[in-house]
C-alpha cells in the first residue's frame, strides 16, 4: 500500500499526518509526505511543519519520504498522483466558512474529484480509530469503498457499519417503515437492495472484519449525521460516482460534498468503479411491496 500525505505545515495538516499515520502504521504502507508552498514567505513555516510531520510518523515506526514543491496546492497534488500511483491520498481540511489551511472543504472536494485514489479528508483530531461508518447506496458502485474500508479496518482491528437511508414513503405507506427497517428481513429478501447489502456484509465478514447493517428512512444527510452522533464514529466512508450528467450522480455528489463540509471527523471518499442504476430504479418497490414475497421482486435485480 502506498500513501501520500499532503501538508502545508498548518495545525490541521499535522492532524492529517497523525490520522494518516495510524493507517500507514497498521497497513505497513510506503508513505510520502508532500509539502507545498505557495509563497516564499511561507517556506520556513512549511519546512518546520514538515519536519514535525516526519517526526510524528517516525514515532509510529513509519519512515516517510519527504517531497517539497512550490506552486498551487491542488495542481501539485494532482501532478504528483499522475506521476506516482498511490492507494490513498490524505489531506487536512477545516470546516467550510472558517479560515485556516489552504485545504478548505471546497478545495478538498476539488481534489476528491481530480485524483483517482481514495481521498481521506481529515477534519478535527482523532488519535485512534475503531469504528467505521460506510454510507452505502445499496448498489454495486459502492463496492470499491466497501473493499477499501474492509482492508484498512482489518489492519486496524476496526469494525464497520454499513448504513443505508431509504426515502421516506408517503403517509399511506408509513406502516411499511418498521418492516423495511428490519435488517434481517431485508438481508434475506430477494430485493436488489437486500442482496447488495448482504453481499457487502458477507464480503467484510470473509475478510475477518466485524460488521453490521443499519437502515433508516428519511433525508440522507440528516440521517447520516444522526448516525454519526449516535455512535461517535472515528471515520466516515462515502462514495463518489465517476459518471457525470445524470440525476443520480448530481445527488450523490451533493451528499458527498455535504458530508465533507459538515463532518467533525475524518471522511474517506472512494470513487465508484461502475455506473450506478437510475434513481427511479433504485427506489422502485420500496413503497409498493414488502420483503416477504418473492413475486415481482426479481425486477429489482
Amino acid at each position: 500500500m502506498k500513501v501520500l500525505i499532503c501538508s502545508d505545515g498548518s495545525q490541521q495538516a499535522q492532524n492529517a499526518v497523525r490520522f494518516g499515520g495510524l493507517i500507514a502504521e497498521k497497513s505497513n504502507a510506503e508513505t510520502t509526505i508532500l509539502g507545498i508552498t505557495e509563497k516564499p514567505a511561507e517556506e520556513e513555516t512549511v519546512f518546520d511543519g514538515l519536519r514535525t510531520a516526519q517526526q510524528l510518523l517516525r514515532d509510529r515506526g513509519v519512515t516517510a519520504e519527504l517531497i517539497i514543491k512550490a506552486g498551487e496546492p491542488i495542481e501539485e497534488i494532482v501532478k504528483r498522483c499522475e506521476e506516482t500511483s498511490y492507494d490513498l491520498v490524505v489531506i487536512g481540511a477545516v470546516r467550510k466558512g472558517t479560515r485556516g489551511p489552504f485545504l478548505m472543504s471546497a478545495e478538498a472536494y476539488k481534489i476528491i474529484k481530480a485524483v483517482g485514489p481514495p481521498v481521506l479528508v481529515v477534519i478535527g483530531q482523532r488519535e485512534t480509530w475503531k469504528r467505521v461508518l460506510v454510507c452505502s447506496g445499496g448498489e454495486k458502485y459502492i463496492d470499491r469503498a466497501v473493499e477499501f474500508s474492509g482492508t484498512i479496518a482489518r489492519a486496524a482491528g476496526a469494525s464497520v457499519t454499513l448504513f443505508h437511508v431509504m426515502a421516506q414513503p408517503p403517509a399511506v405507506y408509513s406502516d411499511l417503515i418498521k418492516m423495511e427497517e428490519d435488517v434481517n428481513l431485508l438481508l434475506h429478501s430477494n430485493l436488489g437492495l437486500g442482496q447488495n447489502l448482504r453481499r457487502e456484509k458477507e464480503f467484510l465478514e470473509n475478510m475477518g472484519v466485524d460488521s453490521e447493517v443499519r437502515l433508516r428512512h428519511g433525508l440522507v444527510i440528516s440521517e447520516v449525521f444522526k448516525e454519526i452522533r449516535r455512535a461517535d464514529y472515528d471515520l466516515v466512508v462515502t462514495g463518489s460516482s465517476p459518471v457525470g450528467g445524470t440525476l443520480r450522480t448530481y445527488i450523490m455528489g451533493n451528499i458527498t460534498r455535504e458530508i465533507v463540509n459538515r463532518a467533525e471527523c475524518p471522511v474517506l471518499v472512494v470513487r465508484g468503479g461502475e455506473q450506478p442504476a437510475g434513481l427511479g430504479r433504485s427506489l422502485k418497490g420500496f413503497f409498493t411491496q414488502g420483503f416477504g414475497s418473492s413475486k415481482g421482486e426479481s425486477r429489482e435485480q
